[in-house]
């Protein structure tokens, strides 16, 4: 299967003033793109390992798939998290189950960031439908795959790599996690957690 980079479901300049133009379009067009390449680079380099049975590499080229393709996936998503209309509280399900899971809105919403802020290095705050716990949770990720939890479905996340701030918002960590709450596409989690369920 050979991956692509999604396109963006609004224009560039459509996340002002809470995400550069700029900063989009090096976040989409080099970071998430070296995330596909690397992913169909995994995807190729294991399929000829099949074909001439040779897995001495194959520790390190499943790492890279996981790797690259956590990346983006998580990508993806992040992309579609976020609307020019966004931003506010939700409603419909994601507010009922946030309601019942995690003591409502402000209090999650707080716990959201204050996770976001506590991320050493490179990593996601995610907040997740587990199905077989029936419930929500908030689950943070080292790189793009490391600490996640087998069976929770990512609704909204939450990217705090460098990458994703730090040409708008340099050093101030909360700065970015604030203004990020304005494009929330509360829609899109709706949708993603009536499809989990």
């Amino acid at each position: 299967m050979n991956y692509s980079l999604p396109e963006l479901p609004y224009p560039y300049e459509a996340l002002e003033p809470h995400y550069s133009e700029q900063m989009l379009r090096l976040h989409h067009g080099a970071h998430h793109k070296a995330y596909v390449d690397g992913l169909n680079k995994a995807e190729t380099r294991l399929q000829e390992a099949r074909k001439e049975g040779d897995f001495s590499l194959v520790k390190h080229w499943e790492r890279e798939l996981a790797f690259h393709g956590s990346g983006h996936m998580l990508h993806t998503l992040f992309w579609e998290n976020m609307s020019p209309q966004g931003g506010g509280s939700p409603e419909g399900p994601a507010a009922k189950q946030i309601e019942k899971d995690l003591e409502g809105f402000e209090a999650f919403k707080k716990q959201f960031s204050a996770a976001a802020a506590a991320l050493e290095g490179s990593g996601w705050v995610l907040l997740c439908w587990h199905k077989r716990f029936h419930r929500l949770m908030i689950l943070t990720s080292e790189k793009h795959q490391n600490l996640t939890l087998w069976g929770a479905e990512p609704l909204l996340v939450l990217d705090m790599w460098e990458h994703a701030y730090y040409l708008q918002y340099h050093n101030k960590k909360a700065d970015f996690i604030e203004a990020w709450w304005n494009l929330v596409n509360w829609d899109d989690v709706n949708r993603k957690l009536e499809e989990a369920y």
